[in-house]
């Protein structure tokens, strides 16, 4: 039986492509470290959050926090109020002090929700509810901002007198 130049050609190709997607795949994979924080309602799921407060009387909310650093980790959620274009970036806290806080121990993946009640003093419109979440570090013996954050803008106003 005799191949042409061009059944040789195509035959080539497709035992490269194959030798290389086999290599590719034979090599294993070592998936990016992160952590995850999120906000959830007052039931621990996702929407219908509150939108109006009234001042001194708490909000009730959930703060989900998930480990994947492929090691256990020491988080802690500090939550600030901030406001609309004073939130925190992905480098910088928000520079507020915290309202609430709370550390957990989480190992790799491994999630946490924890139940939040937070109480805004003042009246005010467009106030952010803003969670952050740091992670401690031993070699340094602190606390470390992850750049990972989330809020909600709220309204709030005056209780009755």
């Amino acid at each position: 039986m005799v191949i042409d130049d061009e059944v040789l050609a195509v035959l080539t190709a497709i035992v490269t492509v194959a030798c290389a997607l086999g290599i590719a795949l034979s090599f294993p994979r070592n998936p990016e470290p992160f952590t995850a924080i999120g906000l959830l309602n007052e039931q621990g799921k996702i929407g219908d959050y509150p939108r109006v407060l009234v001042a001194g009387e708490p909000a009730k909310l959930h703060v989900f926090l998930m480990n994947h650093l492929g090691k256990a980790a020491m988080l802690k959620v500090e939550a600030k109020i901030g406001a609309r274009g004073r939130i925190p970036s992905n480098s910088t806290p928000l520079d507020a002090p915290p309202v609430w806080e709370r550390a957990v121990i989480l190992g790799h993946g491994q999630n946490a929700t924890i139940p939040v009640e937070i109480a805004v003093a003042e009246p005010g419109v467009n106030l952010a509810l803003v969670f952050e979440l740091w992670q401690y570090d031993a070699s340094k013996g602190e606390w470390v901002y992850t750049g990972r954050w989330c809020h909600l803008y709220v309204n709030v106003t005056r209780g009755a007198p």
